[in-house]
């Protein structure tokens, strides 16, 4: 294919350059993919050449290639990093400088992809003063690269590089937001208590949703502390058995004895490989670690060079503790099932005294009524709701729900409601409540667990009611018959740094309703998959929406059963319903 005719005349195609280039990145703002591609074709429109590669950053020192055009599309070619001043390239990102070689033979720093290649010139992708990437074009003229196609290229460079920056910038906050979410959904996942081997499968799957492998496999460390026994292992979609692994052989075997995570992005390059798996040529491997001791190790493995990156060790790291818990309470689960008995008369007398603990009387506060009811899914619970009045004026409400069930949870809850208390002061916001009970429940550092939580503080003065939700369902205001879904959300508590809540101030009249529920309510469903979901529960409350407080919490769980089928709950469940009455301080 002949290549187009370049510009001949720089003042004159400046400006139309300019112009060409400006429509291309305002057409395909945020578009990453189309930029780059859109990037190639315009260098080529532009300046004769045989070669156009353009490399983006990757990491912290590396270039990666992400659009070409004459490069053969193969493997070496794909996977090629460039660090920081090696070669042409290179010395131009590591310089931030524009690099011409009129004849590259001549020049040490040239490495070679494509025979009979004699120039090349490397144009420096800068945003906000940082590299973003390089535009490298090659040509088999000698001298291919003056004055002219310097001042071209690094126009186009000027003019690409923000938006560039921008769209891998909002790529990045798509995808964070998006393993937020899947860590939240596999966190929930990791702590249902289930047998071992279903367990394992299910982690499994869950993790290929945001880490693709072809072979992944979960060894645990046998008490003799000196060999890793393959527990489970799965290549694309059928199970598979290894051998069991000694310490300190092969990737896995250094990963338990070192308790520290190995990428490997090339495993032909690497000696401490360990063919088990035919066609393997990338892996990763992270340890699973039980109070800093090894417990066993996650191996995830590839048949394509570089499949794995350093921020999939991450989000295995960050997911390894709750896998490790999950596994350990499935075996905790197996060992106890033939004491069951026994710890169910423990479990009932606990769940009694939690009862006693967590649960506050409600309250007879002025103007308000108030009724509450909580349902265990098993004989201790996970939810917990309290009642904390300040000043004689003032009502606060809290409804939270721990991640898992069991003692566990319990004793989790137990800690929330002590901690709440301490932290309840007068005139403070709900929102800055929510924000100090995470940073004190981040301090403890409590693997695998998190609390969703929200917060309603009733203040008669001012006639309103001030809500902070962290990861609750929505509550429902109910007024004249009709229900309306108050749209407050925001992050679980304990599981990020520095997380901040918004707030959403409702005013209330006589009459209005508000109803809380946790998501043992909202989400329940019948063997059969019938559910009760957000849309049910407002049917429910517009239904009874002249009923009382006390009414409407019976006829919630009255509905659910019906829906579910199931007399015992297979999640927590707490509603609260607020009725603002006639001699409410308005």
């Amino acid at each position: 294919m002949p290549l187009p005719t370049p510009v001949t005349d720089p003042q004159d195609g400046s400006l139309d350059l300019l112009i060409e280039a400006s429509e291309i990145v305002s057409r395909h703002s945020l578009d990453l993919d189309t930029l780059l591609e859109q990037l190639v074709e315009l260098v080529r429109k532009v300046v004769d050449c045989e070669l156009v590669a353009v490399l983006l950053k990757s990491g912290t020192d590396a270039l990666r290639i992400r659009r070409t055009f004459g490069y053969r599309n193969d493997r070496k070619t794909r996977s090629l990093r460039v660090n920081l001043g090696e070669g042409i390239t290179g010395a131009a990102a590591r310089d931030l400088q524009t690099t011409v070689v009129p004849d590259v033979s001549s020049d040490p720093r040239y490495i070679e992809l494509v025979k009979a290649v004699r120039s090349e010139m490397a144009v420096p992708l800068v945003a906000r003063g940082k590299l973003v990437g390089v535009i490298d074009l090659q040509s088999r003229q000698l001298g291919a690269f003056g004055d002219r196609e310097q001042s071209v290229l690094e126009l186009i460079a000027s003019r690409f590089s923000i938006a560039i920056d921008a769209a891998r910038l909002y790529r990045a906050t798509l995808r964070q937001n998006q393993t937020l979410r899947t860590l939240s959904e596999i966190a929930q996942e990791f702590n249902r208590l289930r047998p071992l081997d279903e367990l394992l499968t299910k982690i499994a799957s869950l993790i290929r949703t945001i880490i693709p492998y072809d072979s992944l496999s979960i060894l645990l460390l046998e008490k003799d502390g000196q060999v890793l026994k393959h527990y489970f292992g799965v290549r694309y979609d059928e199970r598979i058995q290894w051998d069991n692994v000694k310490l300190g052989t092969g990737i896995v075997g250094v990963v338990a004895e070192t308790k520290t995570p190995v990428l490997v992005r090339d495993t032909e390059l690497d000696d401490r490989y360990v063919a088990i798996v035919e066609g393997i040529r990338s892996e990763v491997a992270v340890p699973l670690l039980l109070k800093n001791k090894v417990f066993g190790v996650i191996d995830l493995e590839s048949e394509h060079v570089g499949a794995f990156r350093s921020d999939n060790v991450q989000m295995l790291s960050l997911l390894s503790p709750q896998i490790t818990t999950a596994i350990e309470n499935a075996q905790l689960y197996e060992e106890v099932a033939h004491n069951k008995a026994r710890m169910e008369q423990d479990l009932t007398a606990a769940r009694v005294l939690q009862q006693n603990l967590l649960y506050a009387p409600v309250p007879k506060f002025p103007g308000v009524e108030i009724a509450v009811r909580n349902e265990a899914a098993l004989e201790v619970a996970g939810d917990l709701y309290d009642f904390f009045p300040t000043r004689g004026v003032e009502l606060g409400v809290l409804i939270g729900d721990v991640s898992g069930k069991g003692a566990a949870a319990a004793l989790y809850s137990a800690l929330v409601s002590g901690l709440v208390r301490n932290l309840i002061e007068p005139e403070q916001s709900s929102a800055l409540l929510l924000e100090n009970l995470n940073s004190a429940l981040r301090m403890r550092r409590f693997e695998a667990r998190y609390l969703t939580a929200l917060y309603a503080q009733w203040r008669p003065l001012e006639g309103e009611m001030v809500v902070a939700n962290a990861g609750q369902p929505r509550p429902l205001l109910c007024r004249d018959g009709k229900v309306e879904v108050l749209p407050v959300v925001g992050i679980p508590l304990g599981l990020l740094k520095g997380s901040t809540y918004e707030e959403v101030r409702v005013a209330l009249k006589p009459g209005d309703l508000l109803v809380i529920a946790s998501d043992g309510i909202t989400e329940a469903v019948s063997p059969a998959g019938a559910e009760y979901d957000e849309k049910s529960l407002i049917q429910t409350v517009e239904s009874h929406a002249r009923a009382s407080a006390e009414e409407i919490v019976a006829a919630i769980f009255e509905d659910v059963v019906k829906v579910s089928g199931l007399d015992t709950p297979t999640d927590d469940q707490t509603v609260i319903a607020i009725r603002i009455g006639e001699s409410a301080n308005l």
